[in-house]
């Protein structure tokens, strides 16, 4: 069994990497900051069987003292969501660049580790796959603060200006980052992808795409919308859905996820490259609201504000055929049956 250190092994999709890869006999070391936007402290849920550094991705010392008999890293430590405006820039690519950047160069010093999963995101698309009847495929640009005030929230032909269809995106899509944590995102599945070619090692970058399920964050402008909507609820409020909620998503259960990167750190022999992890099955984020309303007895009804962020996209769902092809990863977990798990399940 490979001794896997899980960078921010703590966190929402990092502690479920952590427990699966226990469940399946291997050692786990876990580096994780705990970070102040994400952690209010040491979270009660922990697997007691790995062990635990309490420390800075960023910190050479810290990553050096944890590599010490790993065979393989699965870097989940990252500085995710939005966040609130251009004033966390500097912080995102601390976390996110910075940190990726300390790592690599530790893991060139570290012979014996032998691959390398990233998690990565569904952000680095930008806006997700379109076509024009006319035009066929087509690459909209950003949705102006005009276009967007005035409540026209679908992208338009960049040619012709008429209506277009959104289909699922494939892994060898352009990327195109729309917001600071997009760009850094980028930026972390290039500096991987240039460790892994100087120094020979495989570097699998998986691009999540909506996660949700127990151990989200509450209540943080870092948190994604199943978090948002769903701290709403548990406190009596009604998800306040943006722009009008018709935005399209593909929402896919952490479990599920956890078990995307298991594969990609287990896979003999190692499969690199970027891989979609996604359900499939694309939903708008009303139906999500909706969804998890249902769950709550009592709440008022959904709010759809009109609202917007520049940095959103409109759509952005993903064809999971290559992750199937050459991981071996299917979802299994059904959206109203997730959906339902996660209205119950308690936040972080």
């Amino acid at each position: 069994m490979s001794h896997v250190l899980v960078t921010g092994g703590c966190g929402f999709v990092g502690s479920h990497v952590v427990d699966r890869l226990i469940e399946l006999g291997h050692p786990v070391r876990v580096l994780d900051s705990l970070l102040p936007a994400a952690h209010a402290g040491t979270p009660s849920y922990l697997n007691p069987s790995a062990n635990y550094v309490f420390g800075d991705v960023a910190d050479a010392e810290a990553v050096a003292a944890c590599l010490d008999g790993v065979e393989a890293v699965c870097h989940q430590a990252a500085m995710v969501g939005l966040g609130l405006d251009i004033g966390d820039i500097a912080e995102y690519v601390r976390h996110n660049d910075l940190g990726t950047a300390v790592l690599l160069r530790e893991l060139a010093r570290a012979p014996a580790v032998s691959r390398l999963v990233l998690a990565s995101s569904m952000v680095v698309y930008g806006e997700g796959r379109y076509r024009c009847a006319e035009h066929g495929l087509v690459s909209p640009g950003p949705r102006s603060q005009e276009q967007l005030t005035e409540g026209a929230f679908e992208p338009l032909c960049p040619d012709c200006g008429r209506s277009l269809r959104p289909e699922p995106i494939p892994e060898s899509a352009p990327l195109d980052p729309r917001n600071v944590y997009a760009a850094t995102k980028v930026h972390q599945e290039h500096l991987c992808a240039a460790f892994g070619r100087e120094c020979g090692v495989p570097v699998t970058a998986l691009r999540y795409h909506n996660v949700y399920g127990p151990r989200m964050p509450r209540d943080t402008p870092y948190a994604g919308v199943a978090s948002i909507f769903r701290s709403a609820l548990a406190a009596g409020r009604a998800p306040r859905v943006f722009e009008d909620g018709g935005q399209l998503r593909d929402f896919v259960h952490v479990q599920d996820v956890a078990e995307a990167n298991v594969l990609a750190l287990t896979a003999r022999p190692a499969v690199a490259g970027a891989f979609n992890v996604a359900s499939g099955e694309p939903r708008t984020v009303l139906e999500l609201a909706g969804a998890l309303s249902a769950a709550f007895a009592g709440t008022p009804p959904l709010e759809v504000t009109g609202e917007f962020r520049l940095g959103d996209v409109r759509h952005v769902f993903a064809s999971p055929r290559l992750a199937a092809e050459r991981l071996g990863f299917e979802a299994r977990s059904s959206f109203a049956e997730g959906v339902r798990e996660f209205a119950a399940a308690e936040l972080r």
